[in-house]
């Protein structure tokens, strides 16, 4: 069942306030495996062109300097277009997190950004990595703050120290894994939830009940799950820098799913992930600590 009261959406225009005067759209542009380049630039262009507004990208996944240059030839006001990244966790901590910061909004040649987030918790440093985001929030260089991958025993430990609260949780979520408790935690404290693989990488396409609801309403399998999520009142960062998917992703607004399609997709869960499991953090942490982002 749904956490939240489905939102009615209008268009792809459609934003959701995540911070006192901050507005991030519902439905954004993941740019997640998008290599640096004049292809990835254009791509982004072309979003833009399409109505996207939001752009979502981190220092691990080496792009930010494409969606910093796509941003300046755009012919929409920088200050119309969302912009978040990320600190990877090799960089957590206190005065690594300010470091990070710095390269990052260099290579993204921006004077600040809309979102900046925490990319996994991280045991025993997230609160320093948290108190170094406060600060470069307080300075203006981050209109928000927030996480991903944080799970509600995550955020209990982070709110508790926290004298500004996640904007939003960005995480897995798709009709097979509806994150169903930690939306209705994140609901509670007033915490937006992002998606990431909403699509589950594509494998979307291979359940059959979303196929039944696509044909149903001349719609396709992804267009399907992206209103399922939106409906929901989730935002998303489908990833996709290719232009007809773009367009496919931006062509959710002129059909609604009915009561008793929403139960049905929200029947599929069966907590798969197609991405790390957070609760594995503890054990994933030493080695994402050697993986580096680029500088």
């Amino acid at each position: 069942m749904p956490v939240q009261a489905p939102v009615q959406l209008q268009s792809i225009a459609d934003r959701v306030e995540i911070a006192p005067g901050v507005l991030m759209p519902r439905l954004g542009m993941g740019t997640w495996r998008a290599e640096a380049g004049s292809e990835t630039e254009e791509e982004l262009l072309a979003g833009l062109d399409l109505g996207f507004r939001g752009i979502d990208t981190a220092a691990i996944y080496g792009n930010e300097d494409s969606v910093g240059r796509s941003i300046r030839e755009a012919r929409v006001p920088r200050e119309e277009i969302f912009v978040a990244t990320k600190v990877w966790n090799s960089d957590q901590g206190y005065r690594p997190t300010l470091d990070a910061f710095d390269a990052g909004l260099g290579r993204l040649g921006l004077r600040y950004v809309d979102l900046y987030l925490i990319h996994w918790p991280q045991p025993r440093r997230t609160l320093d990595t948290w108190r170094a985001l406060e600060e470069i929030h307080h300075a203006g260089r981050a209109r928000a703050i927030g996480v991903c991958n944080f799970l509600p025993e995550h955020l209990d430990e982070l709110l508790s120290f926290a004298n500004v609260p996640p904007a939003i949780d960005q995480v897995e979520l798709h009709p097979l894994l509806p994150q169903t408790e930690l939306r209705a935690y994140c609901d509670a404290h007033g915490i937006t939830v992002q998606a990431w693989s909403p699509l589950m990488r594509g494998a979307v396409v291979r359940v059959p009940e979303l196929v039944k609801i696509g044909m149903r309403h001349g719609k396709t399998v992804a267009q399907v799950a992206l209103r399922w999520i939106l409906q929901n009142g989730v935002t998303t960062i489908p990833k996709s820098v290719h232009r007809s998917r773009l367009a496919e992703n931006a062509a959710v607004f002129d059909f609604e799913l009915s009561s008793e399609e929403m139960e049905t997709i929200d029947a599929l869960q069966d907590e798969r992930r197609v991405g790390a499991d957070p609760k594995m953090i503890a054990r994933l942490s030493p080695f994402m600590r050697f993986v580096k982002p680029p500088r």
